[in-house]
């Protein structure tokens, strides 16, 4: 056998081997990390920025568009409207048709949030709720147009609707309950965004610019 070969072959070897290496680089690192135990519910769970939770829909920028229906690999969510829905440049708000249902269920849902990006006026998003228990299928199926009734934009799961909650929990209530997600010209108004969510349950006209 030739000395070029022979080097050849080691080095094919030691590139597999390097590789295997570097691919599991983060995985044996926390191999050997020490195990640390948060106390939830007392403590917060450790969320990521990317983690993607239960949604938080805002009913007052959707135009029924169906585009997140469409995308949706498992067919989870729902849309039903009167009518055709239009964003008003000036307020920033849909207008048109009545949004008589949006609902997304949960025990089909893969989280892939592959019904966020197409979304043209942003109004679909990832939340950071982690746990929406059920006693039975049909409490999987969140309707949120029922939800933007009540002047929320995502579903309370049954832990955050006790009274005794832990810090961390009632602060994260609060950021929902104060729209704290949604940044846009809302902002800031949470009164007029509860009243722009249940008129999108209503038929209405876009304002015409003078």
């Amino acid at each position: 056998m030739q000395n070029g070969t022979v080097r050849g072959y080691f080095r094919d070897i030691w590139q597999t081997v390097y590789s295997i290496l570097v691919g599991m680089r983060i995985s044996l690192k926390y191999c050997f990390a020490k195990t640390v135990t948060l106390q939830y519910p007392d403590m917060a769970p450790a969320l990521q920025p990317r983690y993607r939770g239960f949604h938080f829909f805002e009913i007052e920028k959707c135009i029924a568009c169906d585009l997140c229906a469409k995308a949706c690999p498992v067919d989870c969510i729902y849309i039903e409207k009167t009518g055709p829905r239009k964003i008003d440049k000036a307020t920033g708000v849909a207008a048109g048709g009545a949004m008589t249902r949006y609902a997304i269920d949960y025990s089909k849902c893969m989280f892939c949030a592959l019904c966020v990006d197409p979304c043209p006026t942003e109004c679909i998003h990832m939340g950071n709720l982690h746990d929406l228990s059920g006693y039975d299928r049909e409490s999987m199926i969140v309707e949120f147009t029922d939800l933007a009734v009540e002047g929320l934009q995502t579903p309370q799961p049954l832990w955050m609707q006790r009274d005794n909650l832990p810090e961390w929990a009632r602060q994260r209530k609060e950021d929902w309950v104060e729209f704290r997600q949604s940044d846009d010209k809302l902002s800031g108004k949470n009164e007029v965004r509860r009243e722009k969510m249940q008129a999108a349950m209503v038929a209405s006209v876009p304002s015409k610019k003078k």
